[in-house]
């Protein structure tokens, strides 16, 4: 890294100073790039349908026609796309990818979850080029998104990561987590936890209906109890109101189960739970719901159990 660049790596991140690159503009990465259009930032961004983009380019966005043009204009490229394919493609594509144009200094921020073996292999490719890259997945759904009020993982140089702290405290609350994969290993553990806990969510609703209870009055009631959750406060009503659109993908919420799962495959560890949630979810996909919300596994609990849970009142939650 040349001595112009070195410095120019180390000044404090500022609206005034720091160009950001945002790639994906999808429920979550429209409002989390809108927020640092809001800061004052300057923002190039690039998704493969120019539509959804559209809001960001009206707030004053500059569009690109790929990362890598992207990544030529920015000094951080953030990324939140849909598979660790999608991650390879728009970060390390030769051709096309951001890395590919990105200035010595210049860091990239991958928010998709993703592979921590492929975080790894990022920052080693961005190290090789006097680059950084952080892995930060994030967890807080399109409320969090739009609430500026994420929870972000964040693995990778701890001083890398405390010199993005401007650009991602406009987002959320960043969790240092480790090194290179760390921050992705985190928003699995906590993607194992929502999993389980989705599921005892909806058994607990058919198994209330089947009871003959008020299953509006139920999910009102134990919401303030121990049983009382965020997954429930999220998605109970939802779940009574059959209002079933994603704010998280089925789709995506079965590919993070199934890197999971290869992980505990690759580390010996045996997670019952998680195996069993998985497979609720890939039945959703089955029955072409996977671009339903994760609140649809109840779809998948009155299949097995032949009753479908309606007239049953609502709750406040």
């Amino acid at each position: 890294m040349s001595s112009a660049a070195a410095a120019a790596a180390s000044d404090p991140i500022a609206p005034s100073n720091t160009r950001v690159g945002w790639i994906g503009t999808g429920v979550m990465g429209r409002s989390m790039c809108g927020h640092l259009i809001g800061a004052g930032y300057a923002v190039t961004v690039f998704n493969r349908t120019v539509s959804k983009a559209q809001p960001l380019l009206d707030m004053g966005a500059r569009l690109a026609d790929s990362p890598r043009s992207l990544a030529a204009l920015s000094d951080v490229v953030f990324s939140i796309v849909g598979y660790p394919s999608d991650v390879r493609s728009v970060l390390l594509d030769p051709s096309s990818g951001a890395l590919a144009s990105l200035r010595p200094g210049g860091v990239l921020v991958d928010m998709t979850t993703s592979d921590p073996s492929l975080a790894e292999e990022i920052s080693a490719a961005a190290s090789s080029k006097g680059c950084h890259a952080v892995d930060a997945p994030v967890s807080g759904g399109d409320r969090g998104a739009r609430n500026a009020a994420l929870a972000i993982f964040a693995g990778g140089d701890p001083a890398t990561v405390r010199r993005l702290e401007p650009l991602f405290s406009v987002m959320g609350k960043v969790n240092y987590m480790g090194g290179p994969g760390k921050g992705q290993f985190a928003k699995l553990g906590n993607q194992i936890t929502i999993a389980s806990t989705m599921v005892g969510l909806v058994e607990g609703m058919v198994y209330a209906f089947k009871a003959g209870l008020d299953v509006g009055m139920f999910v009102s009631a134990i919401s303030t109890g121990a049983a009382g959750s965020k997954s429930l406060d999220s998605h109970g009503n939802r779940i009574l109101q059959r209002d079933f659109e994603a704010r998280f993908y089925v789709n995506h919420f079965a590919k993070d189960l199934g890197i999971c799962l290869k992980e505990c495959e690759r580390m010996g560890l045996a997670l019952p739970g998680l195996a069993l949630a998985q497979q609720l979810y890939l039945s959703l996909k089955a029955h072409g719901e996977g671009n339903l919300g994760i609140q649809a596994l109840i779809l998948a609990l009155e299949r097995l159990n032949n009753v479908k849970l309606e007239n049953t009142g609502s709750s406040n939650v």
